[in-house]
């Protein structure tokens, strides 16, 4: 058998779980996806990693259609990227989304090239922004034992990018209008599929600041060495 007929005999196999899979829906609950058709009306929007392991909507047990999802690598929110900027508006503005998520993972394999300034092409280039982070928190994470760094950095990333959310003129003006928005931040254990809250919960300008400042000293807290 060539590499190509595996390749197809592979991809059709995807196409048998689709539909069992649709099947299993509609059985599970009636009409579902003609409902999907009429409305799009969820409450969250998750910022998370592009990694494969972690299944935003999968996780905290919700439908598709309860989940809008944006994903890239190492879950970044640089305010010059047009496509996580237009998918916060889309949210927020159109969608009303009530909680916007910045979720990270433990391990991550984006944050930990960033860490150890390990080439892997062109991604370089994006990860200088998680790079930017490690930076700003140098002297933190050099003060941890090795095996403790990623997922502090991890950790670390996630504030600074949940941050940016609640700085985006989108959030902001959206907070200026009375809307209700709440930006929070949390990380997906690998090990363990549980989701741990940074205690990192903004629900206006005001709370930016201080919010920040309280989940990074419990951020510290949590990963100096006990001695």
């Amino acid at each position: 058998m060539s590499d190509d007929t595996a390749s197809d005999n592979d991809l059709a196999s995807l196409f048998e779980k689709n539909v069992r899979w649709a099947e299993g829906m509609e059985k599970r609950s009636p009409g579902f996806f003609t409902s999907l058709l009429t409305q799009q009306t969820p409450q969250y929007l998750w910022i998370g990693c592009a990694d494969s392991r972690v299944p935003a909507n999968e996780l905290v047990g919700l439908l598709p259609g309860d989940v809008f999802v944006h994903r890239n690598v190492a879950n970044v929110v640089a305010h010059s990227d047009l496509n996580a900027l237009s998918v916060i508006q889309f949210a927020v503005d159109a969608l009303k989304v009530r909680h916007v998520m910045v979720v990270g993972h433990s391990k991550c394999g984006g944050v930990t090239a960033a860490l150890n300034n390990t080439r892997v092409g062109v991604v370089d280039n994006w990860l200088r922004h998680v790079q930017d982070v490690r930076n700003l928190h140098l002297d933190f994470l050099m003060s941890l034992p090795e095996e403790r760094r990623v997922d502090a950095l991890v950790e670390l990333n996630v504030l600074e990018q949940a941050r940016n959310v609640c700085l985006s003129t989108v959030v902001e003006d959206a907070w200026v209008r009375g809307q209700t928005v709440s930006v929070h931040g949390w990380v997906y254990g690998l090990h363990n599929g549980l989701l741990k809250d940074l205690s990192f919960t903004v629900n206006s300008t005001d709370d930016v600041a201080p919010a920040y400042q309280r989940a990074l000293l419990a951020l510290k807290l949590r990963h100096l060495p006990v001695v």
